[in-house]
């Protein structure tokens, strides 16, 4: 991948979030959306109509057997990523897997394992670690700026009508607030703080049996907190922010969007003002990322390793567990 040629991609699965995907690939200019997958023809075929992808593919497995794409993007349900991941890497693939990485952390540790086995590169699709204002973030945190980290808040709420057939309500396709919308947050302690030495956490039910609000609190060996909430029953701004003893940081708008930030010292004093907002919803910057990996030969991003991804899956895991959320056992009720 040292040749100046672009890095020619293909999309697993046709939904929303590979719609994202797509436009926002089309802002790369080392890059070529090669090819669709989609388990039927004619939506392959749609796909590649609107977006102009030359390659349509009625199947996943014909596509990551196209000899010519060298990164698959998986964007099918959260219950197909596990699969369709070892489909891409035992392809020999680069694989870009979106969150949740999987559906928990046995299924992650088996994706990894494959990929480390294999020696393909395979990075997590948490397109908010690869962001302008995320960036900023981490370097600010790495001088120091904000002092010891004593607490971080992050909430992700949106409101979605009942219906029992919408992913986020369907226990098949595991559904809930936790592993579509909490991810964010809990992404985001971790991208702090780190691994939490404990977590707790409660939660109200959706009417399908899925969670529909549920609240965590991670504690750290630093003497931290993470404070976080998730809900598919409220609307919220979104917010998150970082308090250390010396100076805060505040993200504005979604978190977890490109967006703009304010750290403002113990005083009031602001001492940064970064807006990260630019064009496109922001995923180019995760599969740019892909891009530098690929060129460097990695097999992992540094910005976000594979160890980290299966550290969140196995939190994502301890909070289904406190809170009651077993898919089998709501799938077998049914």
């Amino acid at each position: 991948m040292t040749s100046p040629d672009p890095i020619r991609w293909g999309i697993l699965a046709t939904g929303g979030i590979a719609r994202t995907f797509a436009a926002d690939l089309a802002l790369l200019p080392d890059t070529e959306l090669l090819a669709v997958g989609s388990r039927a023809q004619g939506t392959a075929d749609a796909f590649g109509d609107e977006f102009g992808v030359p390659r349509r593919y009625g199947s996943y497995a014909k596509l990551v057997a196209d000899p010519d794409v060298d990164a698959v993007y998986v964007s099918t349900p959260h219950p197909g990523h596990h699969d369709a991941a070892l489909l891409a890497i035992e392809a020999g693939k680069a694989v870009l897997v979106e969150k949740p990485f999987t559906m928990d952390g046995a299924e992650a540790r088996a994706v990894v394992g494959a990929a480390r086995a294999r020696g393909v590169l395979c990075v997590e699709a948490m397109w908010t670690r690869f962001l302008p204002h995320v960036a900023r973030i981490r370097e600010i945190l790495a001088a120091g700026t904000l002092g010891e980290v004593v607490y971080v808040t992050a909430d992700h709420g949106q409101w979605f009508a009942e219906d029992p057939a919408f992913r986020l309500f369907a226990p098949a396709l595991g559904g809930g607030a936790l592993l579509d919308l909490g991810i964010y947050p809990v992404s985001f302690a971790h991208f702090v703080l780190g691994v939490p030495a404990t977590v707790t956490a409660v939660s109200r039910p959706a009417f399908t049996g899925v969670d529909a609000t549920t609240s965590m609190i991670f504690t750290y060996d630093t003497g931290a907190h993470a404070v976080l909430a998730t809900s598919l029953a409220a609307a919220s701004d979104n917010p998150a922010a970082i308090y250390g003893t010396e100076a805060r940081l505040e993200i504005d708008g979604w978190f977890y969007i490109p967006t703009s930030f304010r750290v403002i010292a113990r005083d009031g004093t602001e001492l940064e003002r970064f807006d990260g907002t630019g064009p496109g919803r922001g995923m180019q910057f995760e599969a740019a990322d892909v891009n530098r990996c690929l060129r460097a030969g990695l097999t992992e991003s540094p910005l976000l390793p594979l160890d980290e991804t299966v550290a969140i899956m196995d939190t994502l895991d301890e909070v289904r567990r406190q809170i009651g959320l077993d898919y089998r056992a709501l799938l077998d009720a049914h």
